[in-house]
């Protein structure tokens, strides 16, 4: 097998253009030729770089990745101290800021084929955006709740509360709607 190229200038810099089109047009049809033509690239540049189209889309997965975490990093920050209560209407606000609906959606795209395509360049993914989220929420519980069943169980309700106003935003832009159905559940939490 031969050895990776090591990463480069340029790696980085296709990688970031790679990134910007995978935004705009997702990744489950990606072709290297449009992709390549777009970026100011070659189809054979890309392969060399990234070894093959999977390692491409495993490159933009991580990349999505690593936005997303310092999503969670800067939510962390910015709300430092705040309880669960306090801080899910903010993550709330973030999600369905329409800023953020290409990086959401490819979320949704990447989430949803790992599910599908368990062992191709999209495994895991779906897994570990679960458990990234899991611990941010577990930041915002107290510690005497936080490794308990009922501290996963909250945690892991306000997740599946997020994630479904989320899927049902994207999928009718009704915001709305939406956002009345999520503020209500999260009322909830405050009685917690």
């Amino acid at each position: 097998m031969a050895s990776s190229p090591v990463p480069s200038a340029r790696h980085g810099e296709l990688l970031e253009a790679a990134y910007r089109y995978a935004l705009t047009h997702g990744l489950t049809d990606l072709s290297l030729r449009p992709l390549a033509a777009a970026i100011g690239s070659s189809p054979r540049v890309l392969l060399y770089l990234f070894e093959s189209k999977d390692g491409l889309v495993r490159a933009l997965l991580a990349r999505a990745r690593d936005e997303q975490l310092a999503v969670l990093d800067r939510l962390r920050d910015d709300h430092a101290g705040a309880d669960l209560a306090e801080v899910l209407p903010r993550i709330w606000d973030w999600l369905s800021d329409p800023a953020h609906r290409e990086l959401l959606a490819l979320w949704l795209e990447a989430y949803a084929r790992s599910l599908t395509d368990p062992n191709g360049a999209w495994a895991g993914f779906a897994h570990r955006t679960v458990d990234d989220w899991l611990a941010l929420l577990a930041q915002f519980q107290p510690a005497t709740a936080r490794d308990t069943a009922a501290g996963a169980a909250s945690r892991t309700a306000a997740l599946a509360l997020l994630r479904g106003g989320l899927l049902d935003l994207l999928a009718t832009g009704d915001v709305t709607r939406v956002d009345a159905a999520i503020r209500l559940q999260l009322a909830h939490f405050k009685q917690r």
